[in-house]
């Protein structure tokens, strides 16, 4: 599984395209870190995001730049960024936009689409929590089709499109718990935690300093589409997959086959959606790391983000205390990795 970018069977252009892979996310990351200071996992979650093409959330306290973090990132891609914070008032049409009474020219009113803000490349929900379901579900099918419909029109998103949410894991009023339908949209759910000590001196010292920092673009629209488009054509081996399968297959309380540990403390396991984001994902962070094929290393790296909001724990497990990163990890223990020599 240590294969290079020289493989000799892959088609040249393809190779080339993946040698850009690596180095426009050497460029990102060199312009995100005039801004952004540590919370490498997170930044390296966000990009694989990119690259494949999905959405995903983002949970931490406040304070953590989740924001900062997506806006930059549309910037050094030079892609249209667009903030919507969810409050208990906003409505699906906030969202998506509506008809409006406009006047032509020739005098006469008609209705006309005035696009909402979910209209750009780059979409953050911020605080998605803080709205009721039926206006979180007005993402779902922008998100899932790349499309919105209004009064029975159906609008196309431009490419390349991404959903970015945020939420605050805190317990606070007014806040409405993401249905299972939608978490399962997401392809990881990733964490921003509290900087050490002398990474949070220098947001400190930088974020007061009177000097902004100047990002360039350095990946384009069209780059991100063709990076997208190589993603999926990464082969995978028939050990690799099963191997994702079998962890999300694993993660599902089943009376005649599941661990002991999963029948005790899950309610629901993962659907099919984690194997494919293994997968995808998989395949963007091996051509980063310069690979042409996926390894089990791959799956077992994302295996967190991808699975920890896809695992509903029962009573049992919050009466014990136990956590889905607890469980993820007790289930790459317990799944083990087919031995086909790769």
């Amino acid at each position: 599984m240590n294969e290079t970018l020289q493989a000799p069977t892959e088609p040249q252009a393809d190779v080339a395209l993946a040698r850009r892979i690596q180095e426009g996310r050497k460029k990102i990351l060199s312009e995100v870190r005039k801004v952004i200071i540590g919370q490498d996992e997170a930044v390296d979650q966000v990009l694989l995001t990119l690259f494949v093409g999905g959405n995903s959330l983002i949970v931490g306290v406040p304070g953590l730049a989740k924001t900062l973090l997506i806006h930059t990132i549309a910037q050094v891609l030079d892609l249209d960024f667009s903030r919507i914070q969810f409050t208990p008032d906003l409505m699906p049409s906030d969202i998506t936009g509506t008809d409006i009474i406009q006047q032509r020219e020739d005098g006469s009113r008609g209705l006309e689409f005035a696009p909402g803000p979910i209209f750009a490349n780059v979409v953050l929900a911020d605080e998605i929590n803080r709205t009721p379901p039926k206006t979180q579900a007005a993402l779902l099918e922008a998100m899932q089709e790349h499309r919105v419909t209004v009064q029975a029109n159906t609008y196309e998103l431009d490419p390349p499109f991404y959903v970015f949410a945020t939420q605050n894991p805190i317990e606070l009023e007014g806040t409405y718990p993401l249905p299972e339908a939608q978490l399962d949209r997401f392809m990881f759910h990733i964490r921003m935690d509290h900087l050490e000590e002398d990474e949070e001196m220098e947001v400190v010292r930088e974020t007061t300093d009177e000097v902004e920092p100047e990002l360039g673009a350095v990946v384009s629209k069209a780059d991100m589409i063709a990076f997208q488009d190589l993603v999926r054509r990464v082969p995978v081996a028939e050990p690799v997959m099963r191997y994702a399968v079998s962890l999300v297959r694993a993660s599902r309380p089943n009376p005649n086959g599941s661990h002991d540990f999963v029948k005790k403390w899950v309610s629901y396991g993962a659907s099919v959606r984690a194997a494919q984001y293994l997968i995808l994902g998989g395949k963007a962070r091996a051509l980063t790391q310069g690979r042409l094929t996926v390894s089990f290393d791959d799956i077992q790296a994302l295996a967190l983000p991808v699975m920890r909001h896809r695992i509903l724990t029962n009573f049992h497990a919050e009466s014990e205390g136990r956590t889905t990163e607890e469980l993820v990890a007790m289930l790459l223990d317990a799944v083990p990795v087919p031995q086909s020599g790769m």
